[in-house]
């Protein structure tokens, strides 16, 4: 199935890369703790959370909502966008086209 995009998808994975890190513990999704998350410099954390997004963007063509950390990444196919939230708001969105 796949996600379907017109944008670049290294314009889409840097806004994807800072939207699912300002997810509250959005590094549990490696099964990563705390401690590891601190531990890690700030390139590191980075890397980390570009290849959440990176992962999240391609599972998302698999299946439409995915869990991260204590929020949700939602890809609404009609309206060619991915929805990032916590609880009930949404905290971001990254358009595909």
């Amino acid at each position: 199935m796949g996600v379907r995009h017109a944008r670049e998808y290294a314009d889409i994975l840097k806004e994807l890369t800072e939207a699912v890190g300002a997810i509250e513990r959005s590094y549990t999704f490696f099964e990563m703790e705390e401690e590891e998350w601190e531990a890690l410099g700030a390139e590191e954390r980075h890397e980390v959370m570009e290849a959440l997004a990176d992962d999240v963007f391609f599972g998302l063509g698999e299946q439409s909502v995915i869990a991260v950390g204590d929020g949700e990444i939602t890809y609404h196919a009609k309206h060619h966008v991915i929805e990032v939230s916590q609880g009930d708001k949404v905290t971001r969105m990254v358009r595909l086209v």
